[in-house]
C-alpha cells in the first residue's frame, strides 16, 4: 500500500530508525532529512546531515521522529524546539515521558510517545503509542501512519502503561531470541549436531510464532494442544512451570524492565 507522507525529519538512524525509514519509503515518503553523525552515507531516499545546524534552510517537516538513545535527549531535543507548533514529535525513546520531552522542546510541542520493537525490520513489529496534550486528530493520524508502516499499532490513553509495554513488547524479541539460543544449546547437550540444533531451534521458534499469529486460540490452549498426557512435553513443562522456574522468573524480569523504563524518565 502506498500512502504519500509529508516531509519527515528523523533524528537518529540506528536499527529502529533505519527500519522505520525503510517502511516509510514503502508508504510513499516524499522527502526525508536524517540527522545522524555516525552514518557513513545517506540512506536511500533521504538527505543525511551530521547535526541540527545542517538541516537545509526552509525544510518544513510534518513530523520529527526521535529515534535516539534516551540518555541523549537532554542535550539533543532543545536543538529541534524550533519545529514545535508546526510538526508533531514522535518519540520511540524508552522511558522519556511526554512531560520531560515537552520540557526540552517547549510546552507547546505536540508529542506522541511510542514503543516499537525490532520485528519492525521485517514489517512485523508491534508498537504501542500515547498522544500527549495538544496533539491534534490530524497529527495523531499522521503518527499512526508513520508507526503503522512497520507493523501493528495500538494506542493507549494512560502514558504510564508504556513502561510495562517497553518491558513486554519492546524487550520481548530479546526474550524470544534467548529461548531459541537456549533450545539450541540444550539440543547440542543432548547430542544433536550443532548445525541441526541451530536450524531446529530457529525453525521451532519462528514456526510457533507464525502459528500463534494465525490461530484464534489463546496461547494457553495452543500450549495444551502440544501437551499429551504423560508425554514428553508434559514432563518438560513440569520443570519449566515449577514454582521457582518460568512463571516467577518471567514476572520478575518484566517487573525489572518496567522499573528501568521508569528510571529512564529522569
Amino acid at each position: 500500500m502506498t500512502d504519500t507522507l509529508p516531509p519527515l525529519l528523523l533524528i537518529g538512524c540506528g536499527k529502529m530508525g533505519g527500519a522505520m525509514l525503510a517502511g516509510w519509503r514503502e508508504r510513499g515518503l516524499s522527502q526525508a532529512v536524517v540527522v545522524d553523525p555516525f552514518l557513513p552515507a545517506a540512506p536511500e531516499g533521504a538527505t543525511l546531515v551530521k547535526g541540527a545546524e545542517e538541516i537545509p534552510a526552509g525544510f518544513t517537516p510534518g513530523a520529527v521522529v526521535l529515534a535516539i538513545k534516551p540518555q541523549e535527549a537532554t542535550a539533543t531535543l532543545p536543538q529541534y524546539a524550533r519545529f514545535a507548533g508546526s510538526a508533531v514529535f514522535v518519540s520511540v525513546m524508552a522511558g522519556k515521558t511526554v512531560g520531560v520531552m515537552r520540557g526540552l522542546l517547549g510546552q507547546g510541542a505536540a508529542v506522541v510517545r511510542a514503543m516499537p520493537n525490532t520485528p519492525a525490520a521485517v514489517r512485523q513489529g508491534f508498537t504501542v503509542a500515547c498522544a500527549g496534550p495538544g496533539v491534534t486528530p490530524e497529527q495523531r493520524a499522521l503518527a499512526d501512519r508513520l508507526l503503522g508502516a512497520t507493523g501493528e499499532i495500538a494506542w493507549v490513553e494512560e502514558e504510564g502503561l508504556l513502561d510495562p509495554v517497553t518491558a513486554v513488547s519492546g524487550g520481548g524479541p530479546a526474550y524470544v531470541f534467548l529461548l531459541a539460543e537456549l533450545l539450541e544449546k540444550a539440543a547440542v547437550e543432548q547430542g544433536i549436531p550443532a548445525e541441526l540444533a541451530r536450524r531446529m531451534a530457529r525453525a521451532t521458534v519462528a514456526g510457533s510464532g507464525a502459528l500463534l499469529a494465525a490461530s484464534t486460540e489463546d496461547a494457553a490452549q495452543l500450549r495444551r494442544n502440544v501437551t499429551s498426557p504423560k508425554g514428553t512435553t508434559e514432563r518438560a513443562l513440569a520443570v519449566l512451570m515449577e514454582e521457582k522456574a518460568w512463571p516467577e522468573h518471567i514476572s520478575r524480569a518484566i517487573a525489572a524492565a518496567t522499573a528501568r523504563s521508569r528510571e529512564l524518565a529522569g
